[in-house]
């Protein structure tokens, strides 16, 4: 060895400091007199193969056809032909003589032999494997015989190595040759390496040296024979000791049968062609081999094809080897996805895929794609991005999130889909930890606030889920700027039910965040009022979160009375509990208002719906930074009764300034949902109108009758239909000396006189000097000036105001 080092150094030659390589452990077995060994680059660490062949005179035949070696790899490429990346010849002096070693440097391979004892498959597997690597070495022969009439002349085992995607290759050049049979004039051997070839896989010409036949036959004839041998030996796991072993047919599949024995047939002319063997072989026609052929040529494929197969991948690579899966397919689906020619459910097959890997393999073969995947345009590839995002959100490292992917997905808090909105903000539950603050409180709290008052109630809740999430994360500024005004000023009065119970959840969760002041002159006066809720889901929440609250203040006011001021200021998480299973509840709320698989066709549900609408980008203005909004206090006695229902998704407004205004009307005597869901009644006819005005009117009545006083109802005035109950007691007050039938109720007379059982005859006008309808005509079908002629005439009986 030190001979050998002095020689590299000390020699005339190129030495090895010309291999920017590391030479490192040998294989078992290689082609010919060839050694091959693992290595790795100077530059980068990468591996490669390195294959060395040495001679002790320069002029050694040897040598001589490894140079032809060499040069004819670096000069055919072929995919599936061994890949050439450096060579170089060194001369050393070795006692008395030189010697001479040829290296050759090649992408990271395996011989096959070494190969399929690592992997181990049998049945199904194994077949569809060995048909795979077949088809690969056929279309190398092929590529040598019929495009560039070369003749490879020793096809077998040895000559075939694996990649590190199970790829086959082909190599071992040394005997390759140019095809020369148009030569009629040539007598000399054609393979002029040909004695290198052992006698067992020469066919019959070519070990009789019959040239002229040779040159006779087509070009395929040498390599085809070859090929035959080739299946012998990985189906029989036997290498060839001699031809006649070749006969025995046990081993052979019985779909490849027939093309074997056509490749191996004695006659050269009538040998079959590899490109005929892989157009029309039943053999080839497998799962594995149709579905890498069809990743090869995905450009190709249109939109029907390519949403057709990803949709059936996913389940298809459970029947396939998985190592195969994960060398071959997981690396092609990556490079598809990343280049746009893959549709967006190739996705849901790559994150399958990669749940198989290690996390570092996770890291190394799928996240980088899945990153640059999210600056695509194409919607539903940004869509299957974010509902997949929990299988793999946890592995994107902050910087990542930051940096790359946050900035895109922020896109969609934007878009005019609702579906993609609430996507983007359900992938903020995993992504939001991962934010710098600069981030949440630049950005994120702007597009929530904005989220807050969607159009979309199933999104508005969420929000305040999100929101009290999160609230971890948020610095303590932004938390006493933010938390208190969206729970209470927005959640606690939206139109939505569950947006208002996710409200009363939200600060439960978030109780430890508020001093005792904002909670009993902020929280508790709000909250409040929600138990009088119409929903009883809501009104269950409000008087467990005022029981929670109170016991907050309790607990306050007794530590102070101690003198344990602070103790009363520790107050905090520990004492609510309701924040142990905050994480479950969100995710669960989550997960059933979220879905829209999960969405009930009613109208509390609100279900959201893919749009297919291109993507917009969030606006440049969206709302003002919550650093700079002004915070005020709500005033324990304001008045919820006429706050407005939620504001458009275009309100720019922020959580600092959303209480202006909230304390106007202070007088309003409604109740406080009132406004959340107004009731839409019809329009009285004219005649009911003016006889509802006359009701309204202050009466005079005798000194034995008390005075009535306003009427007073929660119910809408405008009223339609009235019962006939609510009749009896609505005029009973008003009415003159009780009639014979007092229950008789309010009947519609179409003509005639005045009858004594009339209502309306207690308090009709005296009779006027022209004629006038009787009341029994005028009421519904009677003519506007009857009616008010009839309340003049009323009150200006019985009233001493004159009204």
């Amino acid at each position: 060895m030190f001979n050998f080092l002095k020689g590299v150094v000390g020699g005339s030659g190129t030495g090895l400091k010309d291999l920017p390589y590391n030479i490192g452990g040998p294989y078992p077995s290689a082609w010919g007199s060839w050694s091959h060994f693992r290595g790795t680059s100077n530059d980068d660490g990468s591996p490669v193969s390195i294959f060395s062949l040495s001679g002790s005179n320069p002029q050694d035949g040897h040598l001589a056809a490894g140079r032809n070696g060499v040069k004819r790899l670096r000069t055919v490429r072929h995919p599936n032909i061994l890949s050439f990346l450096h060579s170089t010849e060194v001369e050393a002096i070795e006692g008395s003589g030189t010697k001479v070693t040829i290296y050759i440097v090649t992408e990271p391979v395996m011989p096959l032999s070494e190969k399929i004892k690592e992997l181990g498959l049998e049945g199904t597997q194994r077949d569809e494997y060995y048909a795979w690597g077949l088809h690969q070495i056929a279309k190398a022969v092929s590529f040598l015989n019929n495009d560039c009439k070369l003749v490879h002349g020793n096809v077998c085992l040895a000559s075939v190595v694996v990649t590190q995607s199970l790829d086959w290759k082909l190599h071992a050049f040394d005997v390759l040759s140019e095809y020369d049979g148009t030569n009629g004039t040539a007598t000399g051997p054609m393979l002029q390496y040909e004695w290198l070839v052992q006698s067992q896989y020469k066919p019959m010409e070519l070990a009789k040296s019959d040239w002229t036949m040779i040159r006779k036959s087509p070009p395929w004839a040498i390599d085809s024979w070859g090929l035959g041998c080739l299946i012998y030996e990985i189906f029989s796991s036997l290498k060839l000791g001699k031809t006649e072993e070749l006969r025995n047919t046990a081993s052979i599949p019985k779909s490849l049968l027939p093309d074997y024995q056509r490749l191996l047939s004695s006659m050269p002319s009538r040998r079959l062609n590899t490109s005929k063997l892989i157009e029309n072989s039943e053999y080839f026609q497998n799962k594995l081999v149709n579905t890498i052929l069809f990743m090869e040529i995905l450009s190709l494929k249109d939109s029907v094809e390519k949403d057709t197969f990803f949709h059936k991948l996913p389940n298809l690579v459970e029947q396939l080897p998985r190592q195969i899966v994960l060398k071959k397919l997981l690396p092609l689906l990556a490079s598809a996805l990343e280049f746009g020619s893959a549709a967006a459910p190739a996705l849901t097959a790559l994150l399958k895929m990669g749940s198989w890997l290690s996390a570092e393999e996770f890291d190394l073969k799928v996240l980088p794609t899945i990153v640059k995947l999210f600056a695509s345009n194409d919607r539903a590839i940004r869509v299957s991005l974010l509902q997949h995002i929990d299988q793999y959100g946890e592995s994107l490292s902050a910087q990542v999130v930051d940096e790359q992917v946050y900035p895109h997905i922020a896109t969609g808090f934007a878009d005019t889909s609702a579906f993609l909105r609430e996507l983007t903000l359900k992938s903020m539950l995993v992504l939001a930890p991962k934010l710098s603050q600069r981030t949440m409180s630049g950005t994120l709290l702007k597009y929530l606030s904005k989220l807050q008052v969607d159009e979309e109630p199933a999104i508005r809740t969420n929000t305040t889920i999100l929101l009290g999430n999160i609230a971890s994360y948020l610095n303590e500024g932004t938390r006493k700027r933010v938390l208190i005004n969206a729970f209470t000023v927005r959640a606690l009065r939206d139109a939505f039910s569950p947006a208002r119970g996710a409200g009363v959840m939200a600060l439960c969760a978030t109780s430890s965040y508020y001093d005792v002041t904002e909670i009993a002159t902020r929280i508790l006066p709000n909250i409040v009022v929600l138990t009088i809720d119409p929903d009883s889901d809501v009104k269950s929440k409000a008087f467990q979160a005022v029981d929670q609250f109170l016991q907050i203040v309790r607990q306050y006011n007794e530590k102070s009375n101690a003198g344990d001021i602070a103790g009363a200021a520790s107050l905090g998480i520990s004492s609510m509990p309701g924040n142990a299973s905050l994480l479950g509840w969100a995710m669960s709320s989550l997960t059933l208002k979220g879905k829209p698989s999960d969405q009930t066709p009613l109208a509390a549900a609100n279900s959201v719906t893919l749009a297919t609408t291109t993507t917009s980008t969030a606006s440049s203005g969206l709302i003002e930074t919550l650093s700079t909004a002004p915070v005020h206090c709500v005033s324990s006695g304001t008045d919820f009764a006429d706050q407005s229902m939620p504001a458009s998704p275009t309100s720019t407004d922020g959580w600092g300034e959303i209480e202006n205004g909230i304390h106007e009307e202070q007088d309003s005597d409604k109740d406080g949902w009132d406004d959340i869901e107004p009731l839409e009644e019809p329009k009285p006819s004219p005649a009911l109108e003016n006889i509802q005005a006359a009701q309204r009117r202050p009466v005079s009545l005798p000194v034995s009758q008390p005075k009535p006083q306003a009427a007073t109802s929660l119910r809408p005035k405008s009223t339609a239909k009235v019962t006939e109950d609510k009749d009896d007691d609505l005029w009973g007050s008003i009415a003159a000396p009780p009639p014979k039938s007092s229950s008789k109720p309010l009947n519609v007379k179409t003509g005639g006189a005045v009858d004594d059982d009339d209502p309306w005859a207690a308090i009709a006008a005296p009779p006027p000097t022209t004629k006038a309808k009787p009341l029994s005509a005028v009421r519904g079908i009677g003519t506007k000036p009857a009616a008010l002629k009839l309340g003049a005439q009323r009150i200006n009986r019985t009233s001493s105001s004159g009204m």
